[in-house]
């Protein structure tokens, strides 16, 4: 079975980069297009980002002495990770294990109307989790939600990081990032 950085980064590049002409999320030009959903979304490379992703983030949880409550991100692209990563410490650490949840790009126009759906709830200590950054706005976007509903973002976990100012603009927030590829380690030979 896969079980290395080495066979993630091999997945990622056989299924989710793409070199050409894009259009950004941001609204960025870019040679390059990472979709990591379609490498999040199979099998192998859900267990992959999830025992790596835990491993990434627990490290943080002990060198830091933190308490996590839970795990999570902007719907679609970190809902994937976030469910893989908190699989993975409750199937390793179940005494730590982290609850999932995902943040809606709005506010639900029916029923209770809330923007965070699943096992969050205030006062919470959460992971933040992206699967790419380029300027961070996404990332952004789901710190405000969780941070409106009273939760605390500890860090960022952040599938892969293109290195094109997202990573500067939720430090500066006060925020860690922790990335398992940049776009340099990611395409490097």
């Amino acid at each position: 079975m896969l079980k290395t950085a080495t066979d993630l980064k091999k997945l990622l590049l056989q299924k989710s980069v793409r070199t050409g002409s894009f259009t950004l999320a941001s609204g960025k030009q870019s040679d390059l297009y990472i979709d990591c959903r379609v490498t999040a979304l199979d099998p192998f490379g859900a267990l992959l980002i999830g025992d790596l992703g835990w491993h990434a983030v627990r490290s943080k949880i002990h060198s830091e002495s933190l308490k996590i409550d839970a795990i999570g991100g902007m719907t679609l692209g970190a809902d994937p990770i976030s469910l893989a990563v908190g699989m993975a410490s409750a199937g390793t650490h179940p005494e730590e294990a982290l609850q999932v949840f995902t943040v809606r790009k709005e506010p639900k126009g029916h029923g209770a109307g809330k923007q965070i759906e699943g096992n969050f709830k205030s006062g919470d200590t959460v992971v933040v989790v992206d699967d790419v950054i380029t300027t961070g706005g996404s990332t952004l976007k789901a710190i405000d939600a969780i941070e409106r509903e009273g939760g605390k973002v500890a860090f960022a976990l952040v599938l892969v990081d293109r290195e094109e100012g997202g990573r500067q603009a939720i430090e500066a927030r006060g925020i860690h990032v922790i990335s398992l590829f940049t776009r340099t380690t990611l395409l490097e030979g």
